[in-house]
């Protein structure tokens, strides 16, 4: 399988597992077939050419159908069209006419500047710059920090590019729906491509391609670009003094300090003397009994307070059976920080009265709001739980976890700590076997 790195494709990180959208879609068509799959990663500035030479037999990019017919498209996966970005600040264009005269940027190679070449054969003065990036979010940033004034991409990262940089505004559709497939070569095996379009089919119909959606990008639309802007802001001039905490508690859990960071930052806004009603306190909002079975002497001491939390996430993480997967484990684990464990295990058991799946975090965050419901928690021994708030304290980690991931590089490699770089990003190492079953 051939791949282009790329948000909505192949995230290429391989402590992460999360790999990307169209990379699990091709492991899934693997498995289906009882083949392993070899995937062949490639740059944006020879995949073009790779997928011409061949040698492959499925490629993958967030690709549009070739209007050279120089390779076999499989069915249609999913529907895009082409936008144009600036930032919020500046006159919005609305009409295509207004491009006249104006520069936009775009990455070479894309959909997005063939689309803008043949709108400057129409717009007078139109000029399309390609430029050489890797990522387009690099691209993005640019039009964030105003060096750029314009720019075009996928309708499909709207959201998560609002993610990152809050300023930043879809104002223009510059095209018509485009289908996005899987390349097949020249000359594909007709079985092979008989297989595949039937494997698109039943997973569009049978909600597959949905789940896998909402698995990598469900969580993008609930921060405000005010709540983003005041978390870059914070990055910027509170992080540095508490990243030795964070990257501490990485080294003595193997949580990715970034994740420990996000959880922190939605808990307390990196305030080591944050106050609730209910008397959990510190940085990481823990009950004094929590602290206490951790260990932990003052809950207002930030490296106490932080290195505390991530214990107990690390404890919740594993008390889950081992048949959870990353990232659903994960996420799953922050949920019960909220809720407690008891009240997730209960979540867990009406996922399956509902016949839902208990171990996958896209079925779980529509089980758990309905614990606030006498229907379902008068049934329980945990009685009611506000499983709609961890939902979205869940989701809101993950986008701030988002955010940390591109703007802050991950815990250099230290061999005094017997760590593995390939196993941070979201690898939890074994919890303390004395903790077991601490409770919030």
């Amino acid at each position: 399988m051939l791949l282009e790195k790329g948000p909505l494709t192949h995230l290429d990180d391989s402590g992460n597992p999360n790999n990307g959208l169209e990379h699990d879609l091709l492991q899934l068509f693997g498995e289906e077939l009882g083949v392993p799959v070899r995937f062949i990663t490639s740059p944006r500035n020879t995949f073009a050419q790779q997928i011409r030479q061949g040698g492959y037999h499925i490629a993958a990019g967030w690709l549009s159908p070739n209007s050279d017919s120089s390779s076999v498209s499989s069915a249609p996966l999913f529907s895009t069209y082409d936008l144009l970005v600036q930032d919020d600040a500046s006159l919005p264009l609305t009409d295509l006419a207004q491009l006249a005269d104006k520069t936009v940027h775009v990455l070479a190679g894309s959909r997005q500047a063939q689309t803008l070449r043949q709108l400057a054969e129409k717009i007078p003065g139109l000029t399309v710059v390609a430029v050489d990036r890797s990522d387009i979010l690099d691209l993005l940033d640019e039009v964030g920090d105003h060096k750029i004034s314009y720019a075009a991409m996928d309708s499909r990262l709207e959201d998560l590019a609002s993610q990152y940089i809050p300023s930043l505004r879809s104002t223009l559709t510059l095209s018509e729906a485009a289908p996005i497939v899987w390349q097949l070569g020249a000359h594909p095996n007709p079985e092979l491509q008989a297989r595949l379009d039937e494997f698109i089919h039943r997973v569009r119909a049978d909600g597959t391609l949905s789940r896998l959606e909402e698995r990598y990008f469900g969580h993008v639309h609930r921060l405000t670009p005010l709540d983003i802007e005041k978390f870059q802001t914070a990055i910027e001039r509170t992080l540095p003094r508490l990243r030795r905490f964070f990257q501490d508690a990485e080294r003595q859990t193997g949580i990715d300090w970034r994740l420990i960071a996000a959880l922190a930052w939605q808990e307390s806004h990196w305030d080591p003397f944050a106050t609730s009603y209910t008397n959990v306190r510190g940085m990481m909002m823990l009950t004094e009994d929590t602290a206490d079975r951790l260990k932990v002497s003052n809950r207002l001491d930030a490296r106490e307070s932080i290195l505390g939390g991530a214990r107990y996430l690390n404890i919740l993480r594993e008390g889950l059976p081992p048949d959870v997967p990353e990232p659903d484990r994960t996420w799953l684990a922050i949920a019960g920080y909220n809720l407690g464990p008891g009240h997730l295990n209960a979540g867990r058991s009406i996922a399956r009265q509902m016949q839902a799946d208990p171990n996958a975090w896209v079925d779980m965050r529509r089980i758990l709001p309905l614990m606030a419901k006498p229907e379902y928690y008068s049934r329980l021994k945990s009685g009611r739980a506000r499983g709609g708030e961890a939902v979205i304290m869940t989701e809101n980690i993950r986008s701030f976890y988002d955010i940390l991931m591109r703007r802050e590089a991950p815990l250099p490699s230290d061999p005094l700590a017997a760590l593995n770089d390939t196993q941070k990003s979201l690898s939890i190492s074994p919890a303390p076997r004395s903790g077991q079953g601490i409770k919030p």
